[in-house]
């Protein structure tokens, strides 16, 4: 199981509910870093632990076919296992807890924590857990199993990895962005399914998942 540490993505995946909010966000922009690559980076693989201070989980969907709703997941937990001499011998494992969902509306907030999407009383998290890393282009492909209500599925995260640098407080951090993916909540037994008079659905099936993380070396 390799992974430059991938994200799970994780991964994340997400419901929604019907009506239209847009969260103020994070950005995630492609960082500019070359300042700040470590001199010996080879000595900085080992363990490491997402920072979920610096670490963003986001999604987006469409509503009623004339908007697109955002939100995020503010709980994330991740540990990955670096090797800088050759990155596809790396992996992670990464969770989001599902009760922490937010798109800055309480009501629909509610509603996503519900039989009706999350249903976070009986799955209190979604992971992701990489099989593989490979190289692509400038950048890397996390394969692995994103887990959402106990369906598991194969997917794969494009991403650039960033670092190692040595932090303000003398720690060691690498950083993750990931291209942003699709997956459909239906696959995954997320299968809210009102509908307008026309038929249009009222939240749509494909889902855009968005992330990036840092992590720092464990002691």
């Amino acid at each position: 199981m390799k992974a430059r540490f991938a994200i799970a993505p994780l991964t994340l995946a997400l419901g929604f509910s019907a009506y239209v909010a847009f969260h103020p966000g994070r950005a995630f922009a492609e960082p500019r870093l070359p300042h700040l690559v470590a001199a010996s980076p080879f000595q900085e693989s080992g363990k490491y632990t997402t920072d979920p201070a610096h670490t963003s989980v986001g999604f987006e969907i469409q509503h009623l076919g004339i908007s697109k709703v955002q939100g995020r997941f503010t709980k994330t937990e991740g540990h990955l296992d670096v090797n800088l001499k050759d990155l596809t011998k790396s992996s992670v494992e990464f969770k989001v807890l599902t009760d922490s969902v937010d798109t800055a509306v309480t009501p629909r907030d509610n509603h996503l924590r519900t039989p009706d999407f999350f249903d976070v009383a009986k799955y209190p998290e979604i992971s992701f857990k990489s099989t593989s890393i490979r190289k692509s282009g400038k950048g890397y492909i996390a394969d692995g199993t994103l887990t959402i209500k106990a369906v598991s599925k194969k997917v794969s995260i494009p991403f650039k990895q960033y670092g190692p640098i040595t932090d303000p407080w003398g720690g060691t951090r690498i950083g993750v962005v990931a291209d942003p993916i699709t997956i459909n909540r239906q696959d995954y037994g997320i299968a809210y399914n009102d509908k307008l008079p026309d038929g249009t659905p009222a939240v749509a099936n494909e889902v855009t998942i968005k992330l990036s993380l840092e992590a720092t070396k464990d002691k």
